[in-house]
């Protein structure tokens, strides 16, 4: 099984800065003006898997439109390159290294935000909106020493400013398979209770190791756990049967719940956050994709991807709300080919390049792990265009709160800056500096034309999966305007900006 190590102990007195002063605040009241807010995450998506981006192995056809009707950035970076600190960071506006327990969460993690922080749900509630979490979750469920997923799970996201969330508690390779609705979980027999480890095997379900023959999706590496659909997973689980999803539906459920969503509440301003499990491992496209990119599954889900973002498109337009409807769409991190399974992800690439012209991928430090598509479209308001500017989704928190004049609590989202006009696309003012972190907790920054990578003796390769993460005891420097590849590492002829950066790096983790 994957044993992703736990983030490296803070600096002192950085777990001070928590942005936790949340006391209960009447809402400024609905306004039929305001716009509703959509923020689609997808899953392991590279910055080279759509045809908006360049890819000419696979088409994407509505993302493609979005992209043509809205704000298409090319410069954009999530917080993290992986799954869990870069949800942190989005919905907390505070870089997820700054508290210890954000790395790569288990199945059965507690909620690892505070309910005390003022998160972004909070924020838009305070400004009159319905808020609502639909799919992919991996930012744990109930309290400190693990879930219990036969009574209701509470804290939940209705703990920290969702009004309604029907979610994937962790990722699809991850017991339990199971979805959770408003703190319970969906279609649970109560005779048939559920049991979750991550330390020992519980019940007698098959497991990947023990029953090979039962598997029909075989692991490449880590993945050999219980067995749900013929599919082994990380972690053990027993119970349960009559809610386990069925793998090939979860993208038209994850779909069909957001349509629903929008639909009920089109009368009034709404704020849904919506993660998809596209295209994470494992790659169970529903039929209706199977075998038809000819990339194998991993462009399959691509391709499932972009129906499910044509169907959140079409419900907008057909409930005539699209006009004033801010719709996000981006990536957690960058993308990963073999990340468990046996599935022909390279052997099918074709001449696809997930990662575009960059290095390093999920779980790296270097550009491709954290450069991700980045999408926003609002026809009442923006004009389509290409946006070059240097942009964090750390920033999106601060600069909605711009938009909808609801100002920041003390202590509230304390890394998140307002560049609203970047993210409308009315100006290409960089960011003065963006900060990266990989899996190891290894930080990067970038500065105009400069990225520096901290010294780290944590290992250069992930061990699972044969990624270059970008560690190295020496710092590295890359001029990112003459080397978007980060081929050359310049330190040693440019001391001076290393000292720069090093030292503006140093800052920011002390503030």
């Amino acid at each position: 099984m994957k044993n992703v190590p736990r983030l490296l102990p803070l600096l002192s007195g950085i777990v001070t800065l928590s942005g936790c002063n949340y006391a209960p605040q009447k809402s400024n009241g609905q306004n039929s003006q305001k716009p509703n807010i959509i923020y689609i995450f997808a899953d392991d998506l590279g910055i080279g898997d759509l045809s908006c981006y360049g890819a000419t192995k696979v088409s994407t056809p509505n993302i493609d439109r979005l992209a043509g009707q809205g704000v298409q950035f090319t410069n954009a970076y999530a917080t993290s390159a992986t799954s869990t600190p870069s949800r942190f960071g989005l919905l907390t506006g505070m870089y997820p290294w700054r508290q210890e327990n954000t790395g790569i969460a288990p199945g059965n993690s507690e909620l690892i935000i505070d309910t005390t922080c003022v998160t972004m749900a909070n924020m838009l509630k305070d400004a009159g909106y319905v808020t609502g979490a639909v799919g992919k979750w991996h930012l744990g469920l109930g309290p400190k020493g693990g879930t219990d997923f036969n009574n209701r799970i509470t804290p939940n996201a209705q703990s920290i400013g969702f009004d309604y969330e029907f979610i994937i508690p962790a990722t699809v390779d991850r017991v339990p398979c199971v979805f959770v609705e408003n703190g319970h979980v969906v279609g649970l027999d109560p005779n048939d209770p559920i049991t979750v480890s991550y330390d020992h095997k519980v019940g007698n379900w098959p497991t990947g190791e023990e029953n090979p023959e039962l598997v029909t999706l075989k692991p490449s590496q880590g993945h050999n756990n219980t067995i749900i659909n013929g599919i082994p997973r990380i972690g053990w689980m027993t119970g349960g049967k009559s809610a386990l999803w069925k793998d090939e539906d979860i993208a038209d459920v994850i779909a069909n719940k957001a349509k629903n969503f929008i639909a009920s509440h089109q009368e009034k301003p709404f704020f849904l956050y919506m993660g998809t499990q596209d295209v994470h491992v494992p790659r169970i496209p529903h039929p209706r994709f199977a075998g038809k990119s000819g990339l194998g599954t991993r462009g399959d889900v691509i391709l499932q991807l972009d129906w499910t973002i044509g169907k959140i498109m079409h419900t907008l337009d057909s409930l005539h709300i699209a006009d004033n409807t801010i719709l996000i769409f981006t990536s957690d991190n960058g993308p990963v080919i073999d990340d468990g399974y046996q599935d022909q992800a390279y052997e099918l690439l074709n001449g696809h390049t997930p990662m575009g012209i960059y290095r390093g991928g999920k779980y790296s430090a270097y550009e491709a792990g954290t450069r991700v598509p980045f999408i926003v479209r609002w026809p009442a308001q923006i004009k389509p265009n290409k946006q070059q500017a240097l942009f964090s989704q750390i920033d999106v928190y601060a600069s909605l709160a711009l938009l909808l004049n609801q100002p920041l609590r003390k202590g509230a989202a304390p890394d998140s800056q307002e560049h609203l006009n970047v993210l409308l696309g009315k100006n290409n003012t960089d960011r003065e500096y963006v900060v990266q972190q990989n899996l190891n907790n290894t930080l990067a920054i970038i500065k105009g034309q400069w990225k520096y990578i901290e010294p780290s003796d944590s290992p250069a390769i992930e061990y699972w999966t044969g990624m270059e993460l970008g560690n190295d005891k020496q710092p590295q420097l890359y001029d990112l305007s003459s080397d978007p590849s980060e081929k050359t590492n310049v330190a040693k002829q440019h001391s001076d900006i290393v000292k720069e950066l090093s030292e503006l790096l140093k800052s920011v983790k002390e503030k």
